[in-house]
């Protein structure tokens, strides 16, 4: 009878637990984000996607879907379900822009507008959970994009 083959010990070959692993915390993070804002969410009816869509068209209404899936780093096939979710939802129209009939803006209606009253709340109830100083939040963001930038330049 053969000798089974040995059985190896990966203990140490491992090359990182995932504690250890800075792609791991901010995708936890990310987590705990979604948890976070998911009853206000519930409450608006918008998923956290549609939130950020929502967040860029109330900061400025009128967006090309090309431009929308730029700001938030969405490709066309993604982001045009979820515009035509908050078209469904009567919180924003498509129309073709007239100077050029492939491009389609996408703007607010009036209770896509009132929705932004209604998420008002969140940067504050956000800032709370956190227990930072604005200074701090604004440093951790501000790292994060940086991260970010250089991922993308990185894989570019």
């Amino acid at each position: 009878m053969p000798d089974a083959p040995p059985q190896s010990d990966l203990s140490g070959a491992a090359p990182l637990d995932v504690d250890d692993m800075l792609c791991f915390a901010a995708y936890s993070a990310s987590l705990a984000f979604n948890r976070y804002y998911k009853p206000m969410l519930d409450r608006m009816g918008l998923t956290y996607p549609q939130l950020l869509a929502m967040s860029v068209l109330w900061r400025e209404d009128g967006q090309t879907v090309g431009r929308l899936g730029e700001r938030l780093f969405l490709e066309s096939n993604t982001v045009t379900p979820l515009i035509k979710r908050l078209e469904a939802a009567g919180l924003v129209t498509r129309t073709r822009d007239p100077a050029d009939e492939r491009v389609v803006r996408v703007s607010l209606t009036d209770a896509g507008r009132v929705l932004a009253q209604e998420a008002a709340c969140i940067p504050d109830a956000f800032h709370k959970a956190t227990g930072l100083a604005p200074e701090a939040m604004v440093q951790l963001r501000d790292g994060l994009i940086d991260l970010r930038n250089q991922l993308r330049s990185a894989s570019a």
